[in-house]
């Protein structure tokens, strides 16, 4: 039995605003599973919202390895909705850090850019989730050709990299989350490549 597009898809919608849900009702002490957002609140928003930043984009990574596995189109098709996914979590972190963190007290903002390398790469790694954001619509991959846009999109694998490196360099002594982000990553990773591969065989031998 096949399941349709549309069922699926919002499946992944709702998958996506789930989060937001548990976090709000732990913000209003409604959510049963917890007691509350604990002793330190900004804290545990803001940790919150980084760690389904980096979930969503792990996920959304993982819909090429998918569709080359299940040999299902599907997977492409929630590639952008995924992605844009990982981009909302990203600015929701960010917003929270500047918003409830720092009050918009710029002049510390900026002095943690500079001085604290765990936020100066998370800084890069929003910076190249916008672009990659900016640029996901149709209209405007076809106004700058499909190479040139699929070139611009690779970027989404440094992204990757970069926000492991942000979560290893944040947690500082307790890695065990990180290690088992970054496996994921190069299993993903992994897939493309030994995909990529064996086309590049399979042309070389036709």
């Amino acid at each position: 039995m096949t399941v349709p597009f549309r069922v699926i898809w919002w499946l992944a919608m709702v998958g996506i605003l789930l989060p937001l849900l548990w976090l709000g009702l732990s913000a209003f002490g409604l959510n049963v599973f917890t007691n509350g957002l604990g002793a330190n609140p900004i804290e545990a928003i803001n940790r919150f919202l980084g760690d389904w930043a980096l979930r969503s984009l792990l996920i959304a990574l993982a819909m090429t390895p998918i569709r080359i596995i299940s040999q299902k189109a599907w997977p492409i098709r929630l590639r952008r909705m995924m992605g844009l996914s990982a981009f909302f979590y990203a600015m929701a972190h960010l917003s929270s850090y500047v918003v409830l963190d720092q009050f918009f007290d710029w002049a510390a903002i900026w002095q943690d850019i500079v001085k604290r390398n765990f936020i100066t790469v998370g800084m890069a790694v929003i910076i190249i989730l916008t672009t990659l954001a900016v640029t996901s619509p149709a209209s405007v991959a076809k106004r700058m050709g499909s190479k040139n846009w699929k070139r611009l999109h690779k970027l989404v694998y440094p992204a990757g990299a970069l926000a492991l490196l942000h979560f290893f360099w944040m947690v500082k002594a307790d890695i065990r989350e990180p290690i088992i982000y970054s496996a994921v990553f190069v299993v993903l990773l992994s897939i493309r490549l030994m995909d990529k591969y064996k086309k590049s065989r399979t042309l070389r031998s036709a």
